[in-house]
């Protein structure tokens, strides 16, 4: 996918801005791997074979997911995923229902 086109996208759940975390790349740039994240909600969606996976978070299944967000680990910048949201390691994921 080609970073023009994830600046057009956003949260499906709150319409905001993602962030983009490129894991890799091919040769003309454009991205295969990475995770998108929500500034707001703090969702995180894998980016796989450069599609993003947005799917609502009834119809995601975090153990199938939970292999690719070990092997990015070093990218969630000292953060864990709870319920498809990216969070600090030490807070709990009720802090962001407030």
């Amino acid at each position: 996918m080609r970073t023009s086109t994830i600046d057009k996208l956003c949260c499906p759940f709150d319409k905001k801005d993602l962030e983009l975390t490129t894991i890799s790349k091919d040769l003309e740039g454009k991205i295969i791997e990475g995770f998108l994240s929500c500034k707001k909600c703090k969702r995180i969606y894998p980016m796989i074979k450069g599609i993003p996976i947005m799917n609502p978070d009834e119809y995601r299944e975090f153990k199938l997911e939970a292999p690719l967000m070990e092997k990015w680990s070093k990218h969630l910048k000292g953060k864990k995923i709870e319920n498809f949201r990216l969070v600090a390691k030490d807070s709990d994921v009720n802090s962001l229902k407030e």
